[in-house]
């Protein structure tokens, strides 16, 4: 069985980008979403292993979005992204249950073991 992951970003080119590195690891993609209100309802609807967020969004931010998605389920695996000088935000998601979080820029290699070191999957 596939571990699959719900995409949250508002750039288009990161969303591919993180689906093309997902897909060649050999995980599946459950959705992809552009602000944090479309991500909490594919959430709920596809209910995915694995959630990447990222935290600066328009609507709704990825920190508002985790909160919510946690509160939904508590058992929830999100990752969330962020850009460097962001670590306010990267504290405040750990606190709100984000399970780790990555840099961008970011090297693929780091994506998939984030995905694997929540998923709880072996190499």
């Amino acid at each position: 069985m596939s571990i699959r992951i719900l995409v949250v970003d508002d750039l288009s080119f990161m969303r591919t980008a993180i689906r093309e590195i997902i897909e060649a690891s050999g995980f599946g993609v459950a959705g992809e979403a552009e602000n944090g209100v479309e991500g909490i309802m594919l959430y709920r609807e596809r209910r995915p292993d694995v959630v990447l967020m990222d935290i600066t969004m328009p609507v709704m931010d990825g920190i508002e979005s985790l909160r919510r998605i946690v509160d939904y389920d508590p058992k929830a695996r999100v990752i969330m992204c962020s850009a460097l000088g962001q670590q306010e935000y990267i504290i405040r998601a750990i606190q709100y249950g984000a399970r780790d979080f990555i840099v961008k820029p970011f090297r693929p290699e780091r994506i998939v073991s984030a995905v694997r070191k929540v998923a709880k999957v072996r190499e």
